[in-house]
């Protein structure tokens, strides 16, 4: 799904008014019928439902849906904010059809001794003061009424966005003037707002709702931005011929583990497995042997000639890929084993864990690197490696400039991992829960990324179908385990269960 900045709305908006063809307040009332439908799915009739409604078509969605509301039971307080009374042509139709119903109570605030209503816990309020129209951000009489808004702690539905929002960038927005909300209900595509942790107390949970935008201008219309969803993702995994060997589907090495860290060996060479590749060769310290032997039998080990960390790194040309990294360290005897062996690889490698530790001190690595390898960073080490940044909107900069010059794929973890590809877009991952935050769930990626590049995908394919894989089946996990009881060798378990449901939506 592609994600659209939100000076992009009005544009996709009057395409569809024009084409479909449908009037705008035919698509307003197709978008507050489908916001209705969630509020009154999740919230009872006994509710007390509190809407503060801009003079915009934000407000004028917030009218519709409030009307919705009073004609399936609930009893509903208006306020208008119309300080220059000056409406939309949709939010002034909408609040003649309020001023049909008997009885209705609607405040419209045209001064600024606006009486606000009491707001509890237990109020429901629409917020509708401010959508994706907003540039600068709130002040005065508006700031007031989202910080009057937030102090009370109701709950709080946004329509489109947080009133005070940016849809994109805000880092020189004012925090304390944007509405906390509950329940973020967003038009046709998700903002690239939602993807940044900084956003997530304004936010909430947050759904789209399709109100029909159509789709030719969906389509033709460019974005650097997607969110990735199963339809889009099941097409990249390859079926499997039926007169195929196991060389057909790669030789992995992993590199990986030493003294007191092999248990990360073992979670990504499982994990390599587990993801279809075809043979799996893991070289760590000496004192991993028996080890690996004994809980992985099917790779095979190799070891090296030290016994607690790695000192070198023999290569084949018949290995397809390399992943580097889960637990082995920061000995500076492995640190020269990879340079050593870095400018030699000519086909991809996973880089993670203490190899991203390494490269922060020594970045010359980077551009020894082949073409297409993969870096899989949380925020910590990212910051490590590039440079301290002060939020996310910032690190995604960052990234997609190195990604561009180095020709690699940078996989910023995280509640939705960012995937940046030097071809200038950015891919965030729609699976994965809180309960996947435990130790070794970066080597299981890892694993499973090296996994599929030995099997011949593309690197961006093993990049976004990984790291889909990896959540799907973290999210299986949990939901028949729970989030606070899976561990990573759970998340290695439920991959078959990740691939069955993936493959499912061909059927």
């Amino acid at each position: 799904m592609k994600i659209f900045f939100t000076n992009e709305t009005k544009k996709l908006d009057e395409y569809t008014i024009e084409h479909e063809p449908v009037s705008s307040i035919d698509l307003m009332e197709r978008a507050a019928s489908s916001v209705t439908f969630e509020i009154i799915s999740r919230w009872k009739r006994n509710t007390r439902v509190v809407v503060f409604a801009g003079s915009g078509n934000n407000g004028g969605d917030a009218l519709a849906v409030s009307r919705m509301l009073i004609e399936e039971g609930y009893k509903v307080e208006i306020f208008l904010f119309n300080p220059f009374q000056k409406l939309s042509p949709d939010c002034s139709k909408n609040r003649e059809r309020l001023k049909e119903i008997e009885g209705v109570h609607l405040t419209e605030v045209v001064k600024g001794d606006f009486l606000p209503p009491l707001l509890d816990e237990y109020t429901l309020v629409i917020d509708g003061l401010f959508g994706s129209g907003l540039r600068t951000g709130l002040t005065g009489g508006f700031a007031s009424v989202v910080q009057y808004i937030n102090a009370a702690h109701p709950q709080v539905v946004s329509i489109d966005l947080p009133s005070g929002l940016f849809g994109e960038d805000n880092r020189d927005n004012y925090s304390r003037n944007i509405i906390r909300a509950t329940l973020t209900l967003t038009f046709q595509y998700p903002k690239l707002a939602f993807m940044l942790p900084e956003n997530a107390e304004y936010i909430g949970e947050w759904k789209v709702i399709d109100i029909g935008i159509h789709p030719e201008i969906l389509d033709s219309t460019p974005s650097r931005y997607f969110y990735l969803e199963p339809e889009e993702i099941a097409p990249i995994v390859k079926p499997r011929k039926r007169f195929s060997d196991k060389r057909e589907y790669g030789h992995t090495l992993m590199i990986a583990g030493s003294k007191g860290m092999i248990g990360a060996a073992v979670l990504s060479t499982k994990a390599a497995l587990h993801t279809g590749a075809g043979l799996v060769t893991v070289h760590t310290a000496q004192c991993g042997y028996e080890i690996l032997q004994s809980t992985v039998p099917e790779a095979m080990v190799q070891t090296d000639n030290c016994v607690a960390h790695i000192t070198e790194i023999p290569i084949q040309r018949h290995y397809k890929a390399m992943g580097i990294g889960p637990g082995i360290g920061k000995n500076e005897e492995t640190a020269r084993a990879l340079e050593a062996v870095l400018p030699q690889l000519r086909y991809p490698v996973v880089i993670d864990a203490d190899a991203l530790n390494l490269t922060a001190s020594h970045q010359n690595w980077l551009a020894f690197l082949p073409a297409g390898s993969i870096l899989t960073p949380h925020i910590r080490e990212f910051d490590r490696i590039f440079g301290q940044h002060d939020n996310m909107y910032e690190r995604l900069g960052k990234a997609a400039e190195i990604s561009k010059r180095y020709n690699l794929i940078i996989i910023l973890k995280g509640a939705y991992t960012a995937i940046i590809t030097p071809k200038e877009k950015i891919y965030f991952n729609s699976t994965g829960n809180p309960g996947m935050a435990t130790a070794g769930s970066g080597d299981v990626l890892t694993g499973i990324l090296t996994g599929l590049l030995s099997q011949g995908y593309a690197s961006h394919e093993a990049a976004v179908l990984g790291t889909f894989l990896h959540g799907m089946a973290g999210d299986l996990a949990a939901e028949e385990l729970s989030e606070e009881y899976i561990t990573a060798g759970d998340i290695i378990t439920h991959i078959g269960k990740a691939f069955k449901k993936l493959k499912s939506y061909f059927d």
